[in-house]
């Protein structure tokens, strides 16, 4: 595994890993991660695509994981920033270290939604989103959306404010946020556009030239994800996209536990062939 760090278009450096296979089959594979997730949890994902002769790329977004400032408080980032400066700079390197490979994207959770804030996202002959969605409100089952309300309407706006960053590890959301990161993701939660309002508070949308082929997993058991938001989503954001749905069920994990982290744990290895067999 190939270690290095990123310059950003902005002042930010991002933490990134390459994980090469032995006999290459000139066949590339990013990953986006999900809201505070960090890269290590790709991992193993990352090593058994790369057993099948891809080389694939993780890593962390600025104020995650390797990529985090030494003090959070007023540490600039947004999903947008994520989108238009560190999505971006990664492409530029694959484009620079790369040109002659099949290249093809996973988009988990926020890591679907910014694809169309990089005009480069065109580089990527397919996308595999895993678990994402518009999460307005609207969009989610009662239970979902009556603790969002009370997450996102208070308890974001108040750390914030306290604390100048939002603690999402109190709160069994990951890892702790930079403040323009959870405020993008209320608007995700509260905002009835949710992802195209992001949109909307950036310079250039690429969103509706992105035409590729898109394979969308969901999980039986992830309480977040539903059609509808799904739906939204593909409709709104990625219009043109050419979509296709599949929905693993509880009884295809070996500890009938995927949700909406656990489809990228060891455990769930055996589901790592439904994408496999789409870009091999």
């Amino acid at each position: 595994m190939q270690e290095l760090f990123l310059k950003t278009s902005g002042p930010a450096s991002i933490a990134v890993k390459i994980f090469e296979p032995q006999i290459s089959k000139q066949k590339l594979l990013l990953i986006n991660s999900a809201t505070g997730v960090k890269q290590q949890i790709y991992f193993s994902f990352a090593k058994y695509f790369a057993e099948n002769g891809f080389t694939v790329i993780t890593y962390d977004y600025r104020g995650i994981g390797e990529s985090k400032p030494k003090q959070m408080k007023g540490f600039k980032a947004s999903m947008r920033s994520w989108g238009t400066e560190d999505f971006k700079a990664l492409t530029d390197f694959i484009q620079e270290n790369y040109q002659n490979h099949q290249k093809y994207c996973v988009g988990h959770s926020v890591g679907a939604l910014i694809l169309g804030m990089n005009e480069d996202a065109l580089i990527f002959e397919k996308f595999i989103f895993v678990a994402t969605q518009d999460a307005f409100v609207g969009n989610l089952n009662f239970k979902v959306a009556a603790t969002a309300v009370l997450g996102f309407g208070l308890a974001v706006p108040l750390t914030n404010l306290l604390f100048g960053y939002f603690p999402a590890h109190r709160f069994g959301l990951g890892e702790s946020l930079p403040k323009g990161v959870a405020c993008d993701w209320r608007t995700l939660i509260l905002n009835k556009k949710s992802t195209s309002r992001l949109y909307e508070k950036i310079e250039n949308d690429y969103s509706k030239n992105l035409r590729q082929k898109t394979f969308i997993v969901y999980a039986e058991d992830d309480p977040w994800v539903t059609m509808k938001g799904m739906e939204s989503l593909m409709n709104s954001v990625y219009p043109n996209a050419k979509k296709t749905y599949r929905e693993i069920k509880t009884a295809e994990s070996p500890k009938k536990e995927i949700g909406h982290i656990n489809f990228f744990r060891s455990f769930n290895k055996a589901l790592w062939k439904i994408v496999l067999a789409e870009i091999q």
